[in-house]
């Protein structure tokens, strides 16, 4: 099964048995840049100094990624000058219930509603098939744990989850001292084209933007 870059994100970030999602915010972050990195490659948008535009509207095949492309498309003909920071501001929880839902629709999880409190209504999501994420979490330990060549796409995944410092999610039993300087080196991208290193530089930066202003906006 082809799953995106987000639904990678979401299914390390939802745990398996209670369905509640971890680290919330800044996979939040990682499900919204995962879908840009994802457009940006497929050739679908552009990321240069930290300003976006749309280079394509042409489906590109997958009902995640044409939604948001969708969605992305007629912000850019509003908003001016067109930040990728604050598209991932605007963008994150719409794309992550929009990633979340997708799941649903696989079979990869299953939707669980409740009240906290006996008040305040919640959705959990449960996993339902682990199959894809034991396929997932194989593939990062061969290349973090045991030094495996990536490709494009785990190496996309793995500069994701270090802008994000998502970490834990990926190695929940592994200190972080142990993963955080191969994830680095692979997130430098040296074992990728000159056109997906440029995207995932361009999206590391973007988020790193991100959680520096949300941090200090926090904080003041």
């Amino acid at each position: 099964m082809n799953v995106t870059l987000a639904e990678e994100i979401t299914l390390l970030s939802l745990d398996d048995e209670s369905g509640a999602a971890k680290d919330r915010a800044s996979a939040g972050w990682a499900v919204a840049g995962g879908i840009l990195l994802e457009l940006a490659v497929a050739g679908r948008v552009s990321v240069t100094d930290g300003r976006l535009a749309v280079a394509g509207t042409e489906p590109t095949g997958d009902p995640l990624l044409d939604g948001r492309l969708a969605a992305l498309e007629e912000w850019t003909r509003r908003k001016s000058p067109r930040k990728v920071t604050d598209w991932l501001t605007k963008d994150q929880s719409k794309a992550v219930g929009a990633t979340v839902e997708r799941l649903c629709e696989r079979g990869l999880v299953a939707e669980e509603r409740g009240r906290v409190l006996g008040l305040f209504p919640v959705r959990r999501y449960p996993e339902a098939d682990g199959s894809v994420e034991r396929e997932l979490r194989d593939r990062l330990a061969s290349v973090v744990l045991k030094g495996t060549e990536p490709d494009a796409r785990t190496g996309g995944l793995v500069a994701l989850l270090h802008a994000a410092k998502l970490h834990r999610l990926a190695f929940p039993d592994v200190p972080r001292k142990q993963v955080e300087p191969r994830m680095a080196e692979i997130a430098e991208g040296q074992w990728a084209g000159q056109g997906v290193r440029d995207a995932i530089r361009n999206m590391q930066a973007a988020m790193v933007a991100v959680t520096v202003v949300t941090t200090t906006t926090v904080i003041l």
